[in-house]
């Protein structure tokens, strides 16, 4: 199929088209949070001095509006100068502060990756890298604004703190934990509108992956964005007989490989969900774990983008294309498991 031919399928018709009730960017605006980047740094900033925040022009999409509101003072707009960004935060870390260094997924994980890793991850500065609107969220905006491979970028980088936030309570908690962690963080998020999977800000650590459901056919282990629709495949599942587990595995770097083996004790096949090329993400790190830790003859899968530049479209159908939406989870489940 060409490209042309996969863009006319995505705009023009089929389950993902246009006219699905679902707003255009693939989420039900209705029932969903807002960023709470900004708002949860400021709190965290009543008490905490050390913390600072800084992006590159894109204070009112990530909401860093909500934290220069309440710390004018520790809030810096430093333009359409990311690299610029990334560098600064990294000096002001070596004077004692925390920053928080915000823009796109796609400029700062890949466009900065330099930056990141001599500027921040080799000396063990505590900066934290915001990467927001990651995958394929910004879907009408094209290659130069996906970011589909900062996951397999950036988790080869020593001395790095990689995690994917789930939903608006989730972030919340990384936040929270992400302040005293020793050394340089990246923390992914969305585009602020993820359906909801923790009823209450968990109680995490990082580098520990949550269970959230239990299972014994089959475990789905996702990180970030495709929680959700992994929690939503495992229901559908069951209803067919299929008893999934799901994990959240919100730090894929450092890999909490206890659990992945655990599921390949426990469970008869596993299969991982990411919103990323399927080239060195979340799936080859799990598979790297698996093959370490003896566990070889378990099925396993590599489920998210193929390894290619995708067509522009509405995020919505281009989940539904690539099969990360709850339906197509449950196809490849259901494959895997055949």
């Amino acid at each position: 199929m060409t490209a042309t031919q996969d863009q006319a399928e995505i705009f023009g018709g089929g389950a993902a088209k246009l006219s699905d009730k679902r707003s255009f960017d693939g989420s039900d605006v209705s029932s969903i949070p807002a960023f709470v980047f900004g708002e949860e740094l400021a709190e965290i900033a009543d008490s905490d001095p050390r913390v600072i925040v800084l992006t590159a022009d894109l204070a009112s999409a990530n909401r860093a509006t909500d934290f220069a509101a309440r710390h004018p003072e520790r809030f810096f707009n430093l333009g359409i100068a990311e690299k610029g960004m990334i560098t600064t935060a990294a000096g002001i870390a070596s004077c004692g502060y925390v920053p928080f260094a915000a823009t796109f997924a796609s400029f700062s994980a890949l466009l900065c990756a330099e930056q990141i890793r001599t500027d921040c991850a080799y000396p063990r500065m505590p900066v934290r890298i915001v990467g927001h609107h990651s995958g394929m969220s910004m879907g009408f905006y094209g290659t130069s604004h996906h970011a589909l491979e900062d996951l397999g970028v950036l988790r080869t980088f020593a001395d790095l703190t990689v995690v994917c936030a789930t939903d608006e309570n989730h972030l919340r908690a990384v936040l929270r934990a992400s302040v005293d962690h020793p050394g340089a963080m990246y923390i992914r998020l969305g585009r602020g509108r993820d359906p909801e999977v923790y009823a209450e800000v968990p109680d995490i650590t990082l580098g520990k992956a949550i269970r959230l459901r239990e299972g014994a056919d089959l475990t789905i282990v996702a990180t970030g964005s495709e929680v959700k629709p992994a929690l939503d495949a495992a229901e559908s599942l069951a209803a067919q007989g299929i008893s999934a587990r799901v994990v959240d595995m919100h730090t894929v770097a450092p890999l909490d490989v206890d659990e992945v083996l655990a599921a390949a004790r426990d469970t008869g096949a596993i299969l991982t969900v990411e919103e990323h090329n399927v080239t060195n993400g979340l799936g080859t790190a799990v598979a790297e774990a698996l093959f370490e830790g003896g566990a070889r003859a378990v099925p396993f899968r590599k489920h998210g983008v193929p390894d290619e530049y995708i067509p522009v479209g509405p995020p919505a159908a281009l989940y539904a294309k690539y099969r990360l939406d709850a339906p197509g989870i449950v196809e490849v489940a259901k494959e895997l498991l055949r």
